[in-house]
């Protein structure tokens, strides 16, 4: 142990060549799960490890699950470890944890995820892969195509598991275990623990080892939370609100996040026309689209990224400065999961949450599940501006309605012939019409056949819109290597 009594990675053991890219990433320490879990991990026990973001939980099954696979070699069609991720952009960033940490190794890694042509990755299955990193759907695709096959399988990582839940894949995990050989390790990571996961944990799981490092729905202490309560809480009272707030502080970058994609296009419009570098990012954009703004946004070429929910899991960008809530999330926990992307690896952060007179319940909401005092900020002259800012036709809708729906009669209809599923958390569709209602007079229509509830083959994984495959450009300008292999 070191004099400030912090275990160092190279008292965990790990091979030679994982604590020699370790040192080179410039990492000393371990994070507390990764402290617990890698340990266990090594001697081949499952694990269920519940903690907030931003606690390095990638790295807390990468690293030991690489020291696992040193030995042995794989199969064709037949990968040795199974990691599945809940969107492309967080297994796109697992999967660059093991270009870091794995450099040094011969192990072999394919990436399932929409996007990317089927060709291409069937060429890399076959010739045998270490590791597997996948979406569910795009993982069900290329087994019921007969290209894998999942009975070698020694390591099976769920990642952000409550995320899962969130976008219903639950019955997709469910179909994936059972084609998984008995004899396995099982690793299950999350940032809160419902009881749909503690279920899963407990059927597919055996004897795991729970580490939590934080209690549930607590926010990072290296984040200085605060509200500004608007006089008035219509979109463009709050856009104005938005903009001095952010010229009001010493911001580097951000993340702005809003609750529907319709008005995560419509800030961050108002953002770049007043003279700011912002862009959005939301899931009715193209794959190589999405990247290509990530990509700005972690080589400092953005200064703010407007954001729906899809960004604030999982997403590894340690450098964040500040995070800007446009309103309080739906759900009272997304708000933990919000302010989680800055303030990370024991850097220093700031958070702003937006309420306005339609906000105060959902306010009080995440009051009471972080249990933490959130002081109170108001930019100089922002009241005084407010009263004199003419009124925006329409204004804003309740707590209850804050699913937009608007946003949900414009989304059905294109949505309904989508690959995809959409990015079904930012908008519920609406309920369709009763037949009943419809007038005796009018001509009958042709019976539909009814539609299974839920079509495998026919979804892909993380709700976005699959691009060409000439569109993908991954991490930039040209396709990633790990990807055209």
């Amino acid at each position: 142990m070191t004099d400030d009594n912090k275990i160092t990675f190279a008292e965990l053991n790990l091979d030679p060549r994982i604590q020699s890219a370790i040192d080179a990433a410039g990492y000393e320490h371990p994070t507390p799960i990764q402290e617990q879990a890698i340990p266990v991990i090594k001697k081949g026990g499952d694990v269920t490890g519940i903690a907030q973001t931003g606690t390095g939980k990638t790295a807390a099954f990468t690293l030991p699950m690489m020291h696992r696979l040193t030995k042995g070699r794989a199969r064709a069609r037949m990968p040795r470890s199974l990691i599945l991720c809940p969107t492309r952009e967080l297994a796109a960033q697992v999967s660059e944890n093991f270009e870091t940490y794995g450099k040094d190794l011969k192990l072999n890694m394919a990436l399932l995820i929409g996007g990317v042509s089927f060709k291409e990755q069937e060429q890399k299955l076959m010739r045998g892969v270490d590791v597997l990193i996948a979406t569910p759907g795009r993982l069900i695709d290329q087994f019921e195509r007969g290209k894998i096959l999942l009975t070698g399988v020694e390591v099976f990582t769920i990642d952000e598991a409550d995320r899962m839940l969130d976008m219903g894949f639950i019955p997709d995990i469910e179909k994936i275990c059972k084609l998984l050989p008995p004899r396995r390790q099982t690793l299950l990571f999350s940032a809160t623990m419902p009881k749909e996961i503690a279920r899963l944990a407990k059927t597919f799981q055996k004897d795991p080892v729970r580490i939590e490092v934080a209690r549930e729905s607590k926010t990072a202490e290296t984040i200085a939370q605060h509200v500004v309560k608007l006089p008035r809480g219509d979109d463009k009272a709050k856009r104005t609100a938005l903009r001095r707030i952010i010229e009001s502080r010493d911001v580097k970058n951000g993340i702005v996040f809003c609750n529907r994609k319709r008005e995560v296009d419509i800030v961050a419009k108002s953002l770049a026309k007043h003279g700011f570098s912002a862009a959005p990012i939301h899931g009715d954009l193209p794959q190589s689209a999405r990247m290509d703004t990530l990509n700005k946004f972690r080589d400092g070429e953005l200064q703010l990224l407007v954001a729906s929910d899809v960004a604030a899991r999982g997403l590894d960008i340690p450098d964040v400065g500040h995070v800007f809530n446009f309103s309080p999330p739906p759900k009272d926990e997304d708000y933990v999961h919000r302010i989680g992307r800055t303030g990370r690896a024991g850097r220093e952060g700031e958070s702003f949450t937006m309420v306005g007179p339609d906000d105060a319940k959902g306010w009080r909401g995440v009051m009471m599940l972080i249990n933490t005092d959130v002081a109170e900020y108001m930019p100089d002259g922002l009241i005084e501006e407010l009263e004199d800012l003419p009124e925006e036709t329409g204004g804003r809708r309740g707590r209850g309605d804050r699913g937009g729906r608007r946003d949900r009669g414009e989304n059905r209809t294109r949505g309904r012939n989508r690959r995809d599923r959409s990015d079904h958390k930012d908008e519920p569709e609406a309920p369709k019409p009763d037949a009943t209602e419809k007038a005796e007079t009018e001509r009958p229509q042709k019976q539909r056949r009814d539609r299974p509830k839920r079509d495998y083959k026919r979804k892909d994984d993380d709700l976005i819109l699959d691009p060409a495959p000439d569109e993908v450009k991954g991490f930039g300008a040209e396709v990633p290597a790990f990807l055209k292999n």
